[in-house]
């Protein structure tokens, strides 16, 4: 017999060790961030994930039934709140994007990324495959995202709104929409974004994306966080300049240290090794979660388990490129390393949800389904 009891055993421990382990070191760069400084932002970095990493073993107890049960109810009731949010939301930093409910501020946006990756994947799983390719596969789904993004644009906040926009259209790809239907939408969405740069986006949207383009051209106004971002991964050249040492982020050349931009912090003090590091625990992260997809045996699972891993790596892909200059500023902040209980969150629902579908996997009898 095994001196491990087997709940513990059967945990994914090829997923799981790496993510704590990127998490500690997360800690390290929020501590050197914060002066040395541990209960600036350390502390309760490494509290959210032991809280949030609980309500991901919860989840993973979850029956299918009952998830699919709510798939429609809790994205009814997420949608609610973010019509609440215009109503009588929380203003801060000059956006409306929370409900103040006394003991915390929720920001309801976040919840719709892994709810809009649900509803979607039960709505498919309830599809005939032979409506697939008609408009009954295609009108639905798309109010279904576009409520949602509408809602958040107003707060507004592009970030969030084109998160949802991608986990509902990955999920709409993988359901096996006809690819000429996505072209179609790519050429319409090219013709129509000067429209929508111009009379669409606010005027600090409009700047970040001309600073992305070149952000040299006011290197001390609204380019200075792209240009800064770059001086510290530079600097930090093959292996850091060493814990602690970094001078871009501790003189406040750089901005937002803790949060969008804590990538820039870390390769400054840990260089191209620590950036392997963590790009290596990202790899294994995400390739566990298309081993989950691939596992399933129907519809919904696969559909939720990928769209889940495609919601990860829309946050790493988009605040990696963000701060090398290679996407425009748009407030995404890099998961289980950057200071945020809101990012800690999302991404915890969507590691809970990949352990309850391997739970799934593993108690399905081949070519049946999971209780």
């Amino acid at each position: 017999m095994s001196a491990i009891p087997a709940p513990i055993a059967r945990q994914p421990w090829r997923m799981l060790l790496p993510l704590i382990a990127l998490v500690l070191f997360g800690a390290l760069v929020l501590y050197s961030a914060a002066g040395g400084d541990w209960g600036t932002y350390a502390t309760s970095h490494l509290i959210r994930f032991g809280v949030f990493l609980v309500m991901a073993v919860v989840i993973s107890r979850m029956r299918r039934d009952f998830i699919r049960f709510m798939a429609y109810p809790g994205y009814a009731i997420i949608l609610l709140m973010l019509m609440a949010v215009e109503a009588v939301g929380f203003v801060g930093g000059g956006s409306q994007r929370w409900l103040d409910l006394g003991f915390m501020q929720l920001q309801p946006s976040e919840l719709m990324k892994p709810a809009i990756i649900l509803v979607l994947a039960r709505f498919y799983s309830d599809l005939p495959h032979g409506l697939i390719p008609t408009w009954r596969a295609l009108a639905p789904a798309g109010a279904l995202v576009g409520f949602p993004v509408a809602l958040v644009l107003l707060q507004p906040d592009l970030g969030t709104a084109l998160a949802i926009a991608f986990g509902g259209v990955t999920v709409m790809f993988l359901a096996g929409l006809p690819l000429a239907w996505f072209v179609g939408a790519a050429g319409a969405a090219a013709v129509i974004a000067p429209l929508a740069f111009f009379f669409g986006l606010h005027e600090y949207q409009q700047k970040r994306v001309f600073t992305f383009l070149d952000p040299e051209n006011d290197p001390l106004g609204d380019g200075y966080h792209i240009t800064q971002s770059k001086i510290a991964i530079g600097s930090g050249g093959g292996f850091g300049k060493g814990f602690g040492e970094g001078t871009q982020s501790h003189l406040s050349y750089l901005p937002e240290p803790h949060t969008d931009f804590v990538f820039a912090t870390m390769a400054e003090e840990w260089g191209f090794a620590g950036g392997l590091f963590v790009l290596f625990v990202f790899a294994m992260v995400l390739s566990w979660g298309l081993s989950v997809a691939r596992s399933s045996q129907d519809r919904f699972a696969k559909l939720l388990a990928a769209g889940m891993t495609a919601t990860i790596f829309f946050y790493v892909a988009i605040n990696l490129m963000m701060v090398m200059g290679l996407a425009p500023v748009v407030g995404i902040p890099l998961p289980f390393l950057s200071h945020g209980g809101s990012s800690m969150m999302t991404n915890m629902i969507c590691i809970g949800t990949l352990m309850m579908i391997e739970r799934w996997n593993r108690r399905a009898p081949r070519g049946g389904l999971a209780a």
